[in-house]
């Protein structure tokens, strides 16, 4: 079968439901970075945290807990937990003592 004409419908069980693959994320090289960003975001900073090797439930977990910890907001876009403000530092932190290596990228 070409992949530009799927099979949709057969006369043996109806209407086949389309099944989308989910994207993968790329594998991270085992260190978690810390980047402080406020481009797009109005002069806003928010602090992305990225290559941190979880599944989608886990990182969600994580980053309600670190949100906690900073008393402040944020979210989880595409793997990359996004927090609120520019905590940095005490992300480092929290993330070390939970045996991570991390490395404070960009300036």
């Amino acid at each position: 079968m070409a992949q530009d004409n799927p099979l949709v419908y057969s006369t043996e069980t109806g209407r086949i439901a389309q099944t989308e693959a989910k994207p993968q994320r790329p594998k991270g090289d085992g260190i978690v970075r810390i980047q402080r960003q406020t481009s797009g975001r109005k002069g806003k900073g928010v602090c992305l945290i990225s290559g941190i090797d979880l599944d989608d439930d886990a990182l969600s977990k994580l980053a309600a807990e670190l949100k906690k910890r900073c008393g402040c907001g944020g979210a989880v876009k595409e793997g990359i937990i996004e927090i609120q403000g520019d905590n940095r530092d005490l992300l480092k932190q929290l993330l070390e003592a939970k045996g991570m290596k991390v490395k404070l990228a960009g300036g």
